[in-house]
Formats: C-alpha cells, sequence, structure tokens
C-alpha cells in the first residue's frame, strides 16, 4: 500500500473514531442534564427525526445503553421487578441515573435501540428498508446518522438493556414489543459544529 493511501486511511478511521466520541460525549451531557435537571423526560436530543428513504416517520425516543461489560441491566431489572409502585420506582431509577451512569461515554455503544408495540408501522417500515436516518438536534449541535437497523431479540444484551431501562419509566409496557437496533454509519455521518 502507498504511502499516500495509508496516510489518507488512518485520517479517514480516526475521522469516524472523533465523530463517534464526540456523538457519544454529547448524547451523555444530554441525557445527565435530563435526569438531573429535568426528571428524566426525554429532551429533543434523545428523540431524534426518523426518515427511511427520505419519507420523514416522526420522532422516536432512543436508549443509549452500555456495553456488556459495563451493562447495569441486573440493577434495572431489580429495580423494576422490586415495586409496583411507579413513584417509588422512578426515585430509584433517578438515583442511579443521576449518579455516575452518564459519566464514561467509553463505557456505551454506538447502536442506540428504541422499543415499539409490536406490528407498528414505523418498525414495519424501518425493517423493510433494514436503514433509515436519524437527525438529533439539541443545544446548538446537530447530527445526521444514517444507520442499518435490525429487529433485536430477547436474551441478547442490548434488548434486555432497552426493555428494563423503559420498564423503569413505563409501568404499562405493552405485552407485544419490538425492539430495534440502530448502528451509524460513522463513514456518512455528519455533525455540525462538526468536531474534525
Amino acid at each position: 500500500m502507498a504511502t499516500g493511501t495509508s496516510s489518507r486511511l488512518v485520517r479517514l478511521e480516526g475521522t469516524r473514531i472523533v465523530l463517534m466520541h464526540h456523538f457519544l460525549g454529547w448524547q451523555c451531557r444530554v441525557r445527565q442534564l435530563a435526569v438531573r435537571e429535568g426528571d428524566g423526560r426525554p429532551t429533543p436530543g434523545m428523540r431524534p427525526s426518523l426518515s427511511v428513504g427520505g419519507r420523514a416517520l416522526g420522532a422516536i425516543t432512543v436508549v443509549l445503553n452500555r456495553l456488556p461489560e459495563h451493562s447495569l441491566v441486573p440493577e434495572l431489572r431489580f429495580i423494576v421487578q422490586r415495586t409496583q409502585e411507579p413513584l417509588e420506582r422512578w426515585e430509584t431509577a433517578m438515583r442511579l441515573l443521576q449518579g455516575t451512569y452518564f459519566q464514561k461515554p467509553h463505557a456505551f455503544s454506538d447502536e442506540l435501540t428504541a422499543l415499539f408495540v409490536e406490528g407498528g408501522a414505523i418498525p414495519q417500515a424501518v425493517l423493510e428498508a433494514g436503514a433509515c436516518e436519524l437527525a438529533f438536534e439539541q443545544f446548538g449541535q446537530r447530527y445526521r446518522l444514517p444507520c442499518t437497523a435490525r429487529k433485536l431479540t430477547a436474551g441478547e444484551p442490548l434488548f434486555e438493556a432497552t426493555y428494563w431501562h423503559n420498564a423503569l419509566f413505563n409501568p404499562r409496557l405493552p405485552p407485544g414489543i419490538t425492539i430495534l437496533g440502530f448502528k451509524p454509519d460513522w463513514d456518512r455521518a455528519e455533525a455540525d459544529p462538526s468536531p474534525v
């Protein structure tokens, strides 16, 4: 491989990594503020606009999940199963999430997830296309993330993390659910302002 080609590949790989880490750090800050100052309510930075093939499908709430080696799924499950009292569950979840939960962006996966009612039009459209775009915006920062999409299955770490995270805040989860994973294509992703 020629030296010029090698240096271009290194620059491209570096750009991908910088953009991904910048996005994860931004997501952690957005979520930290939401749990510390907004009672955990989803903010615009947690609710990207979803489009498939250029057609807008609306905003969805996505979960930022820890990598399996940093997972707190047993703790999330314990909080949910310990009590059926929504206020007590919410207060316990807030204590967990307001602490150090979002302080280490490198502990999180870049594959975002979202929970839908089974058989809904949005997950069906996303799965038929196999790809989509998520557009995030908050605090003057924007990201456009082209993503591949997949349906997660029960038992997968990201499925379990998403399910129990949602159960913390929604005591009435429907019995039939679909959880999708959205894996950004960092080669085509854009940020404004850009970190690179």
